[in-house]
């Protein structure tokens, strides 16, 4: 089969593709308002009006060359010369309408497909010496007009007056020969014909415009409406995802129910700011949170810069952990390096500020559970004796320290350098034997 060519129940499919891009609209999208909008209309429309007479022309052409051949009397050479002038005319109608006097004027080409065609046999007339009303013509210029073109009612009351000046201004400085179509038609009935004509086209031309009008600024409203829509989604997706991991977040918006997951590598790191309570003496409410605000900044570029997850800061606390929502094969260097750059930051921070805060850091590695509960304010939070060990650490740790496990250490020693701080009681788990990372080997 040729693959060019649809089969027979695909032919309206096939003439649909290729007639949609003649008959469809601008984009509303791409118009900044309704008068842009409607200038590209027209001049899509009238491309496909000037194709669509220079197709009729071509027809009542044949029907002449066919009289021509085999019907000789009734071959009429001024119809035919009358015709391809027409056709001619059609043509550099398109090509104008594809220039930029067309695209920037294309009410120009619209008076000059609708003159061409109507005045065309007024002027072979003329120059025989008589003048005869087209009651055929006309009407059909102005309702194909009237439904292709169906924007700016005075350009169309324009080309209809121009047509009937043409014709009643010739007759009187021409003195023409005055020949009606029929018998019985009478001036007055011409005068009413026309007039009825003309003004159901305009008519309808201005309830179209109207209508479009309407259409154009409400679905303006409407693409506005749902760019703020989207906007604000947007904005609930960040808040979001700065609650929420971006997978956990996935999960509960396509379901509500507990979200909780074990993993069995994790690395958990608890913060302090050492003495923050009785700083916060020194200075406003105002002050202390810009601080605080600072350095917490700080902390989360760092969860980023090393793929960790930020749980939450109580106070001057900050909870950090490893190895989830998704799994990890660094999670203990990774939580590592988190601290290390912890205190170089917080270092820096003071610098900066011409302030003196410590840091105290602990660090536990193990199994942990993790996920959503509850139905209000919901957070993603840690359980697990890794967690309480975690914080035992860090309270039980020294300032500007890294307090860890003996498992984190065991873990890491060949990477960093560690100083074994020894044995050291903690509550609920006796005494345990615990480490301060130093640094990178």
């Amino acid at each position: 089969m040729n693959q060019n060519f649809p089969d027979e129940s695909g032919w309206g499919a096939w003439l649909d593709r290729r007639l949609k891009p003649l008959f469809r609209s601008p984009d509303i999208i791409e118009a900044a308002d309704y008068p842009t909008w409607r200038h590209h209309f027209m001049h899509r429309r009238l491309g496909l009006g000037l194709w669509l007479a220079l197709i009729a022309y071509s027809t009542f052409s044949i029907s002449q060359l066919n009289n021509l051949l085999f019907y000789p009397q009734q071959f009429r050479i001024e119809w035919l010369i009358t015709q391809i002038v027409v056709e001619v005319g059609l043509i550099v109608g398109v090509v104008l309408l594809r220039s930029a006097i067309g695209r920037r004027r294309p009410e120009l080409i619209f008076l000059l497909l609708s003159w061409l065609v109507t005045l065309s046999p007024q002027i072979r007339g003329t120059l025989l010496g008589i003048s005869q009303p087209a009651i055929v013509e006309w009407p059909l210029t102005f309702f194909s007009q009237a439904t292709l073109v169906p924007v700016l009612w005075p350009l169309h009351l324009i080309s209809q007056l121009g047509v009937l000046v043409y014709y009643f201004g010739s007759r009187i400085i021409f003195n023409l020969d005055v020949r009606f179509p029929a018998d019985w038609m009478t001036q007055d009935f011409l005068v009413l014909y026309f007039f009825w004509i003309c003004v159901i086209c305009n008519l309808s031309v201005y309830l179209y415009d109207r209508l479009a009008r309407s259409e154009f600024q409400s679905r303006r409203a409407l693409e506005r409406a749902y760019e703020q829509v989207k906007i604000e989604q947007e904005r609930s997706e960040t808040l979001l995802l700065n609650i929420l991991p971006h997978p956990i977040a996935e999960r509960l918006k396509q379901d509500r129910t507990t979200i909780a997951d074990s993993f069995t590598h994790s690395g958990v790191l608890f913060a302090d700011i050492v003495g923050f309570t009785e700083l916060a003496g020194k200075f406003d409410p105002s002050q202390l949170v810009h601080l605080l605000n600072g350095i917490f900044s700080e902390f989360d570029a760092l969860a980023d810069r090393h793929n960790l997850e930020k749980i939450k800061t109580i106070g001057d606390a900050y909870m950090v952990v490893s190895g989830l929502p998704l799994p990890q094969d660094d999670y203990a260097e990774a939580i590592a390096d988190m601290a290390l750059d912890m205190q170089h930051a917080l270092r820096d921070f003071n610098i900066k500020t011409n302030q003196d805060f410590k840091i105290r850091i602990g660090i536990a590695t193990g199994p942990v559970i993790a996920g959503v509960i509850g139905l209000k304010k919901f957070i993603y939070d840690l359980w697990g004796d890794t967690v309480n060990i975690a914080s035992r650490m860090e309270s039980h740790g020294i300032a500007d320290e890294i307090q860890v496990t003996e498992d984190t250490y065991e873990v890491l020693k060949d990477s960093y350098r560690f100083e074994r701080r020894g044995a050291i009681t903690i509550k609920g788990k006796g005494e345990m034997t615990t480490y301060l990372l130093k640094g990178k080997r």
